[in-house]
């Protein structure tokens, strides 16, 4: 599995297969177990059906690295517009960006600028997601979220958890009673800064939740989002919060849509408070490869679509 994993990782930058991946009919069957479809309101059908199973949902439109300022005004202005439009029709959503759709490559400050035109355009109650993307943008991505966390309230940053140095980065953003989205990461990352096995992953994943519903964190005002598909992490860490006596609605589990379907039905019934994430847009292959890696079973289904 493991090196599964490092192969579909290579290939999600490689350029000569994301060029010809959209023109297999058997790719594009396979991709919409793992989105709605590339329109916005592909993601907003999607919430609709989401809204009525109890489950919230936060939209992600894909792309990354933008290296211009008017592509980067383009991504602004269609998030306005998401927020405008999930009000407008009373979803129960959020946004989640990445740093470099807005900028961050060619200019900060810009880039902080337009992060904070988001988080205005959301309002109050609701978070503006920051993503994580790989492990050389994790320095510059804390800076803007600590800088944006001293001005508003109502923004979150997703941490990984196949770090080594995210038990630590954790520890530093605890005071600020901060938003944070735990993942296990997506990227390829040298063994040197990451975890290799998944046993170790899942290890650090949770404890790292354990702190995020401790005492302390939960007192300083943590907002804490556990972002994980697996069933018996998911078990385990219910476990801690009713043994510390936390309320169900105290945290998030958040999942990606199209995966542990029943999961995520059963966790709102449940009273639970889930949400699922909704990515759309063109630029999809990096991520999709990195859907696979993520659990290289998946790749099972691909193969039932090419002889489907």
């Amino acid at each position: 599995m493991a090196v599964m994993r490092t192969i579909l990782l290579q290939g999600a930058g490689n350029r000569w297969l994301r060029e010809r991946a959209s023109h297999y009919r058997f790719v594009r069957r396979a991709l919409r177990r793992f989105m709605p479809g590339e329109r916005l309101e592909d993601a907003i059908e999607a919430a609709r059906v989401l809204r009525e199973q109890g489950l919230n949902t936060i939209f992600t439109r894909l792309g990354e690295n933008l290296t211009d300022r008017s592509q980067a005004n383009e991504v602004v202005e269609h998030y306005l517009d998401v927020l405008h439009r999930v009000t407008a029709l009373n979803l129960p959503t959020v946004i989640s960006v990445k740093l470099t759709q807005l900028g961050l490559d060619f200019d900060r400050e810009f880039c902080f600028q337009n992060l904070c035109r988001l988080i205005e355009g959301a309002g109050n109650g609701d978070i503006v997601w920051i993503d994580m993307e790989s492990s050389a943008y994790v320095d510059v991505t804390l800076e803007v979220y600590r800088r944006a966390r001293a001005q508003y309230a109502n923004v979150g940053v997703c941490l990984q958890a196949y770090l080594y140095r995210t038990a630590k980065d954790l520890e530093s953003l605890v005071p600020l009673g901060p938003a944070i989205r735990l993942v296990k990461g997506a990227y390829r990352e040298p063994p040197e800064i990451a975890f290799p096995r998944k046993s170790d992953v899942d290890a650090n994943y949770f404890q790292l939740t354990s702190r995020m519903l401790s005492a302390e964190a939960q007192q300083a005002g943590m907002r804490a989002v556990v972002g994980t598909h697996d069933p018996q992490l998911i078990q385990r860490i219910q476990a801690v919060a009713l043994e510390r006596g936390l309320r169900k609605d105290c945290f998030q589990f958040h999942m990606l849509y199209g995966i542990q379907r029943a999961l995520q039905s059963r966790l709102a019934r449940e009273g639970w408070r889930a949400g699922v994430l909704i990515s759309y847009g063109k630029d999809w292959f990096a991520w999709y490869m990195r859907r696979l890696a993520e659990r290289p079973a998946n790749l099972w289904f691909v193969m039932r679509n090419i002889v489907g």
